[in-house]
């Protein structure tokens, strides 16, 4: 398959970006070009399409299929595997979250907390073990406000992201004012608007 120039560009930025969020850059430039061609492909056709090996493919797609990113699907009269992603760029958000609290917050929740109820902790220093204690406070917190975020429809959830300082200001009592009353005062699904 040839990309026009538009979409190799796409493909060859997301394997870049790929690369500054830690992933392989040939793991992100499948994904990316299964999600912008929004078709199941199979590996000789990637490989052929990205000009890469096809072994660097296959372990690619392994990883993707671990990351839940990438599913395999069979096609009818073709005996060859097909990988497809998700087009909906907020299903793959989700599942990018999850994946991401699975292998990197979770494990850190873990071992703060191991470290925090060992007997041992109490020689060191007190400020250690705030620091320690505040780091396992946050990532909990973060952890409990994104699972919620994920249960948003995706409507919901795109407002939630739009509102912005409008939060603030609620939180705060200084929204808009006038024959509307005080912010404080005000329901929330005003600021759910355009």
């Amino acid at each position: 398959m040839d990309l026009s120039p538009t979409l190799s560009r796409f493909v060859l930025h997301w394997g870049e970006m790929g690369t500054r969020w830690g992933v392989n850059r040939t793991v992100a430039q499948i994904h990316a070009l299964l999600y912008i061609t929004g078709r199941p492909m199979h590996a000789e056709e990637i490989a052929d399409t990205l000009g890469v090996a096809r072994s660097n493919v296959s372990t690619s797609l392994r990883e993707l299929q671990g990351w839940n990113l990438v599913r395999l699907v069979h096609l009818s009269g073709d005996r060859r595997d097909h990988f497809e992603t998700s087009t909906d760029v907020w299903e793959l958000l989700r599942t990018v979250v999850r994946e991401r609290q699975r292998r990197e917050i979770a494990p850190t929740i873990q071992v703060l907390s191991e470290l925090l109820a060992d007997p041992a902790i109490s020689k060191d220093p007190a400020d250690a073990k705030r620091r320690m204690r505040e780091t396992l406070e946050l990532l909990e917190t973060l952890t409990a406000w994104s699972d919620e975020m994920l249960k948003l429809d995706t409507d919901t959830l795109t407002k939630v992201l739009r509102l912005g300082a409008r939060i603030k200001k609620l939180l705060d009592g200084a929204g808009p004012r006038g024959a509307r009353g005080k912010a404080s005062e005000l329901p929330a699904a005003h600021l759910l608007g355009p």
